[in-house]
């Protein structure tokens, strides 16, 4: 089932209702969902290495911290926000300035940023090790076959 973006996010507390939850595809609504956004969002960061490396550990912790409380939301919030660090610090690598478009909806030439490709390398790893998850797995499953 597809994300639904028509929920009235500013009123929704997703961990008090998670049955409104849909995992949909990607990264969808991974700037929408509360309490994980304001919970996830400080911890996320990309632009160097190390800060990669820092950001996507705090997240991969957060990921385990939920799964031992069975919360499936934010299992999946943390998923998508280390899936979209990977995403974002590859958009980064090989867009100077993170835009692929000029202003007049060209496509840029690539321009790779080895430091940038380094911490998107660092975000799949966890991105991998998340969405292979056996337990995270079984929960989408059930999830979805619960609620859609």
């Amino acid at each position: 089932m597809p994300f639904d973006y028509d929920l009235d996010f500013e009123k929704i507390n997703f961990r008090e209702q998670p049955e409104l939850y849909r995992v949909g595809r990607g990264e969808q609504g991974v700037l929408l969902v509360e309490p994980y956004k304001g919970e996830i969002l400080p911890h996320w960061r990309f632009k160097t290495p190390d800060i990669a490396r820092e950001s996507s550990e705090k997240i991969y912790e957060m990921f385990l911290d939920y799964k031992e409380k069975n919360d499936f939301v934010g299992m999946d919030m943390a998923r998508k926000f280390i899936q979209m660090g990977h995403t974002r610090a590859r958009r980064y690598a090989n867009y100077k300035g993170g835009s692929k478009y000029d202003k007049d909806g060209e496509i840029k030439d690539r321009q790779i940023n080895d430091e940038k490709a380094e911490s998107a390398a660092i975000f799949e790893k966890k991105w991998i090790k998340v969405r292979e998850d056996e337990e995270y797995l079984k929960a989408k499953k059930e999830h979805q076959k619960k609620y859609g």
